[in-house]
């Protein structure tokens, strides 16, 4: 018999299995209809994992449609804009694998301003300039479970982003 290895649970994290990339869009649905300007989703995983398909669901709560979001490997930033009945809210969708990983490449593309109360910002590949980055944020990290089944786990870091994982959990 193996033995069994003991799971670390984390009280503030969730935990969320995807059964494929339409599951994974719904779920960032109901990650970005708790989404509110100022917040920074930081997504990490590998290659064909689902970061921009999580990010067309997020952006899908804001009317965006999901068809407008393609992943920003080559120009790093795309810009969307919710529709009206979500006050025109702006989110950042930055892709940051083409960075070299060092905070003068960062620095010099001025992404910093794109973190502030008026806008939602979502970075794939944040690892790459963690140094870089503020200290409060939503983490999702993203796990290839099998070919189409994908293990999420989110974790907040900073007050806000705890109260953002209560309002996701419905308490």
């Amino acid at each position: 018999m193996k033995a069994r290895i003991p799971a670390i649970l984390e009280p503030d994290s969730i935990d969320v299995v995807s059964h494929g990339p339409s599951h994974t869009v719904r779920i960032g649905q109901q990650i970005g209809a708790a989404l509110t300007a100022g917040d920074l989703v930081l997504l990490f995983g590998t290659f064909g994992v689902g970061k921009t398909h999580l990010t067309k669901g997020i952006a899908s709560a804001f009317g965006i449609p999901e068809a407008d979001v393609t992943s920003p490997t080559f120009v790093l930033v795309n810009n969307y804009t919710a529709d009206k009945t979500h006050g025109r809210t702006r989110i950042h969708h930055i892709d940051l694998y083409r960075l070299e990983g060092n905070a003068k490449d960062f620095d010099s593309i001025g992404l910093e301003e794109l973190w502030d109360d008026s806008a939602i910002c979502v970075i794939e590949w944040a690892e790459r300039v963690a140094d870089s980055l503020p200290s409060e944020y939503l983490e999702i990290r993203i796990d290839h479970l099998a070919e189409t089944k994908r293990m999420m786990r989110l974790k907040p870091h900073g007050e806000r982003y705890k109260q953002l994982i209560q309002r996701l959990r419905g308490k």
